[in-house]
C-alpha cells in the first residue's frame, strides 16, 4: 500500500543507495545489508511500507551522511521483504513518484525525510510524439543487440503514459553511469527528458556497433586457427599411416598394451577400449586429452590381479606377533583362526575387523604387525575429520582436479590388491547434511557387496573381498548402527600396572635407549623405579604417557653420558626425582575414608576406564517447594537416573528420606561432560547414605543401572571399570548379576585384588556399601 499523498509526504525513512538509480514506475530488487539501511526498512515495514530511496553521491561512502545523498530522489513502497542467512535482507521495491527531500532528520540511527511530489512538464505535441518513437527505435535495436537486456524490457513502452513514463522506462534497463541516470531522474521537463535519454541511446547505440565489429574480427581469427589445427591435425593422421614400419609405438597402441597387461576383469577392459578411442579422436594438446590420459593412468595402474602371497604358516606367525605385542591375546587368537582356515581352505573373504579400546593400547601397531604376520602390504587411511564422501569414493570425472577416492588410491600406491587397509579413528568420521562418509563406507565393509566397489572416479567395479580391512576406534557411539554391524567388534581393555610394567621392560625400555644412542650398559632401571614410574607418574589406559616418562628419563642420561659426568646412570627413585620431579599421582586416586553422602563410581570413556565420587547434601528448602539439583556438567542420561534413584530410594528403603529437604547432588570435576545410566546404583547409595546419615565404605566402588522399583540392571565396560577401580585402591566392587559372564574376560590375578559382590536389588547394593546394614 501507498502512503503517497496530493503533495506532502511526512517522515518517511531513508534508505540510500549506491551505483543505482530508480526511477518511477520500475520494479527494483535491493539487498539491504547497511546498519542504517535495515533500520530504515524494517521502520517502513513496522509503519505503511513507504520510504524514499536516495541515490549516493560517491559510491565509495560506506556509511553516507546527509550529504553524501542527493536531494531528488523516488518514493517507493515494498512489495516483498526476505531475511537472509548473514542477518541482511533482499527487498523487492515499486518506485512510485519522484520527490524532493526537503527536511532530513536521523531519529534512532535511521534517516527521515520529509518530502515533496515533483511537477512535470508534459510534451504532448508533435515534437514530443516524434521522440518518443525515435527512443522506442533505438532502445529496440539496443535489445536485439545487447544480450543483457531481456526482451520483456519492449512490453512495457506501448503502455507508457506519456513521453516522461516512456523515457523513465528506457532509462531503468539502460546501462549507463548512475550520475547520468540522476541528472535525467531530476529532469522535469519531458521534452528535454526525452531529448536527452536519446543521446545516450545513440551513444549506446554505436558502442554496440563497434563491440560487434571487434566480435566479427576475433571470430574470423579463432576460425582460421581452427582451421590451420585441423589440417595439422590431417597432417600428422596422414603421416603416421604413411610412415614406414617402427619399432616405437604410438600413445593410444601404448595404452592399449597396458590394459592387456594390467589384466582387467572383461568389464573394466571394455570402459578402457572406450575411452582409448576417445583419446585417439582428441587433439594432443587439448584440456579434454590431459583428463583422459590421468584417467587411463589411473585405470591401468590399479592392481587388478597383482597381489602378495599370504604368509600361512599358523606357527609362525604367532611367534611374529607375541615378539611385537604383549597380551592382546583375542586379537591374536582372531587372526590366527582366519590363517588357519586359509592354510586348510586356500581362499576366505578378508574379515571386517574394529579394534574398539582407548588410545594407547596398541590397536593401530597391531595393525601392521599383522600385515608382516601374513605377508602383506599395509596400508593406514586416517579418517579423523573427513567429512566429505568424496575422500572415500572419490571424486566424479566431470569436476576439475577430479581423483580416485582413499581406498582405490592407497591400492594403487602398494600395487596390490590384498593389503591389510587400517581405517584409523573410524569414530571420528564428521557426518553432516551435505555429505556423509560413514555411508560411503558402507559398500566397502560389506563382504557381499565390495566385490563390486563402485568409486566414482574408476567408474568400473572393482574387488575389494580379498583386502583385510582393520578399522579402530575409541567408542561406537558416533558410529551408526547399520556400518557397526558389517564389523567384528574386538575390545582392546587397560592394560594393568603389570601388564605396562612388562611392556616397558621388553619393548619401550630397548627401544629408548637404542633410539637415544645408549647401550643397556649406561642405563639401567630399578624394579622399584620402574614400578614408581609406572604407577605415580603415568595413569592411562595404554601406555603413550609411559614412554614418553621414559623417553624423558633416557635424554636426560644420554645427556650425562655425553658430559662424561657418568658412564652408567643407574635410575633409582632419588634420580628418578631428579629426572621427572615429584610424582604425579598418587596410589588412591580418592578418598577412601568412609563418608555420609559419597559413594564412588565406576565410569568408562574414550581414554578408558576411571573412578569419580558421587556427592549428595541435603539441605532446607529454600523455597516454598522441595527440588532436586543436580551439578556437575551431567547430561540428559545422568539426569533422570538421578530422579530414578531419588525415586527408587523413597520407594523401597526404610531411610527414604524426609520429602521436605532440598537434595543436591553433585559430581566432581565439573569442567567434565558425564552422561550414563550406570552411576544409577552410585546415585542410590549416596542418597540413602545421605537420608539415614550412615556413612558409605570408601574402598567400595559401584556399577549399574537403576529402576524405579529398586532393580540393578547390566551395564557396559565392565573390563575397563574393574582395571580403574584396582588403581584407584578399592577393595570391593559391586557389579550387577547380570554381568557375571564379563567377568570371565577379566584375568584371574587381577580378580584376586578384589572382592566382587554381585546384587540385583538395591537394597543389597546398599547393604554392601554402607557396612552391612
Amino acid at each position: 500500500m501507498s502512503n503517497r499523498g496530493k503533495g506532502q509526504l511526512k517522515a518517511l525513512p531513508v534508505l540510500a543507495i549506491r551505483d543505482a538509480v530508480h526511477f518511477p514506475g520500475a520494479v527494483n530488487t535491493v539487498h539491504v545489508a547497511r546498519d542504517t539501511s535495515l533500520r530504515a526498512v524494517r521502520r517502513a515495514l513496522a509503519q505503511d511500507q513507504t520510504l524514499v530511496v536516495l541515490s549516493q553521491r560517491d559510491m565509495s561512502v560506506e556509511e553516507p551522511e546527509l550529504e553524501d545523498l542527493y536531494d531528488v530522489g523516488t518514493l517507493s513502497e515494498i512489495l516483498q521483504s526476505i531475511p537472509l542467512p548473514d542477518g541482511s535482507l533482499r527487498v523487492a521495491l515499486r518506485s512510485l513518484a519522484r520527490v524532493r527531500a526537503r527536511v532530513t532528520e536521523s531519529q534512532g540511527n535511521a534517516y527521515f525525510a520529509e518530502t515533496d511530489e515533483l511537477a512535470e512538464i508534459l510534451a504532448e505535441d508533435p515534437e514530443g510524439e516524434a521522440l518518443c518513437r525515435a527512443c522506442v527505435a533505438s532502445f529496440t535495436r539496443i535489445v536485439e543487440l545487447n544480450p543483457e537486456i531481456p526482451p520483456e524490457a519492449l512490453q512495457g513502452l506501448g503502455q507508457a503514459p506519456n513521453g516522461g513514463a516512456l523515457a523513465d522506462s528506457i532509462l531503468h534497463h539502460l546501462p549507463v553511469r548512475a550520475a547520468e541516470k540522476q541528472a535525467l531522474l531530476q529532469e522535469l521537463d519531458h521534452r528535454a527528458r526525452l531529448e536527452k535519454t536519446l543521446a545516450l541511446l545513440k551513444r549506446e547505440e554505436a558502442v554496440l556497433d563497434i563491440r560487434e565489429q571487434i566480435r566479427d574480427r576475433v571470430d574470423r581469427s579463432i576460425g582460421e586457427g581452427q582451421r590451420e589445427l585441423y589440417l595439422r591435425e590431417q597432417l600428422r593422421v596422414i603421416q603416421d599411416e604413411l610412415r614406414e614400419a617402427s619399432a616405437e609405438l604410438t600413445e593410444v597402441e601404448e595404452y592399449r598394451a597396458k590394459v592387456e597387461k594390467a589384466g582387467m576383469p572383461t568389464e573394466a577392459r571394455e570402459h578402457a577400449e572406450i575411452e582409448i578411442r576417445r583419446l585417439d579422436r582428441t587433439p594432443a594438446a587439448s584440456p579434454e586429452g590431459m583428463v583422459l590420459r590421468n584417467y587411463l593412468d589411473t585405470l591401468v595402474s590399479l592392481p587388478w590381479t597383482r597381489e602378495t602371497a599370504d604368509r600361512l604358516d599358523v606357527n609362525a606367525a604367532q611367534r611374529l606377533l607375541d615378539e611385537h605385542h604383549f597380551g592382546l591375546a583375542k586379537v591374536k587368537e582372531r587372526i590366527l583362526d582366519h590363517l588357519a582356515v586359509r592354510q586348510l581352505r586356500g581362499s576366505l573373504r578378508g574379515p571386517i575387523l574394529c579394534f574398539l579400546g582407548p588410545p594407547g593400547v596398541g590397536k593401530t601397531s597391531i595393525g601392521r604387525s599383522i600385515a608382516e604376520a601374513m605377508g602383506r602390504q599395509f596400508l593406514r587411511i586416517s579418517l579423523g575429520g573427513v567429512r566429505d564422501e568424496a575422500e572415500i569414493r572419490g571424486h566424479r570425472r566431470t569436476y576439475v582436479g577430479s581423483m580416485p577416492g582413499r581406498i582405490l588410491a592407497g591400492l594403487r600406491s602398494c600395487e596390490s590388491r590384498n593389503p591389510v587397509i587400517l581405517l584409523d579413528e573410524i569414530d571420528k568420521l564428521v557426518r553432516g547434511a551435505q555429505s556423509d562418509p560413514t555411508s560411503a563406507l558402507l559398500e566397502a565393509l560389506d563382504p557381499e557387496q565390495n566385490i563390486r566397489f563402485s568409486d566414482h572416479y574408476v567408474e568400473t567395479p572393482f574387488d575389494l573381498s580379498r583386502v583385510l580391512f582393520i578399522a579402530t576406534a575409541n567408542l561406537l557411539d558416533n558410529v551408526p548402527s547399520a556400518l557397526r554391524d558389517r564389523m567384528e567388534v574386538i575390545p582392546f581393555p587397560s592394560y594393568t600396572e603389570e601388564e605396562r610394567r612388562e611392556i616397558a621392560t621388553r619393548f619401550l625400555i630397548p627401544r629408548s635407549i637404542e633410539e637415544h644412542g645408549l647401550t643397556p650398559e649406561q642405563m639401567k632401571i630399578t624394579d622399584s623405579s620402574l614400578d614408581q614410574l609406572v604407577g605415580e607418574y603415568t595413569r592411562e589406559a595404554g601406555v603413550r604417557d609411559l614412554r614418553r616418562q621414559i623417553d624423558t628419563v633416557s635424554r636426560k642420561s644420554a645427556r650425562l653420558v655425553a658430559q662424561g659426568s657418568e658412564t652408567e646412570v643407574v635410575l633409582d627413585e632419588g634420580r628418578l626425582a631428579a629426572f621427572l620431579g615429584q610424582p604425579r599421582y598418587r596410589r588412591m586416586a580418592v578418598d577412601l575414608l568412609s563418608q555420609v553422602g559419597c559413594a564412588n563410581a565406576m565410569v568408562v570413556s574414550e581414554c578408558g576406564g576411571d573412578v569419580v565420587t558421587v556427592e549428595v547434601s541435603l539441605t532446607e528448602p529454600l523455597g516454598e517447594r522441595p527440588e532436586l539439583i543436580l551439578t556437575g556438567n551431567l547430561g540428559a542420561v545422568m539426569r533422570e537416573s538421578a530422579q530414578a534413584a531419588l525415586t527408587a530410594v523413597r520407594a523401597t528403603l526404610e531411610s527414604g528420606g524426609d520429602a521436605r529437604r532440598d537434595v543436591h547432588i553433585h559430581v566432581p570435576e565439573a569442567a567434565v561432560p558425564k552422561d550414563g545410566p550406570s552411576a544409577g546404583l552410585t546415585l542410590a547409595v549416596a542418597l540413602a547414605s545421605a537420608f539415614s546419615n550412615r556413612p558409605v565404605r570408601g574402598d567400595v566402588a559401584m556399577t549399574g543401572e537403576i529402576t524405579l522399583r529398586g532393580r540393578v540392571l547390566p551395564v557396559g565396560g565392565v573390563p575397563e571399570k574393574l582395571l580403574a577401580a584396582i588403581r584407584a585402591g578399592m577393595t570391593t566392587i559391586i557389579l550387577p548379576k547380570e554381568n557375571q559372564p564379563d567377568l570371565a574376560e577379566i584375568p584371574a590375578h587381577v580378580l584376586a585384588k578384589i572382592q566382587i559382590e554381585l546384587v540385583e536389588r538395591l537394597e543389597e547394593g546398599v547393604g554392601v556399601a554402607l557396612g552391612g546394614g
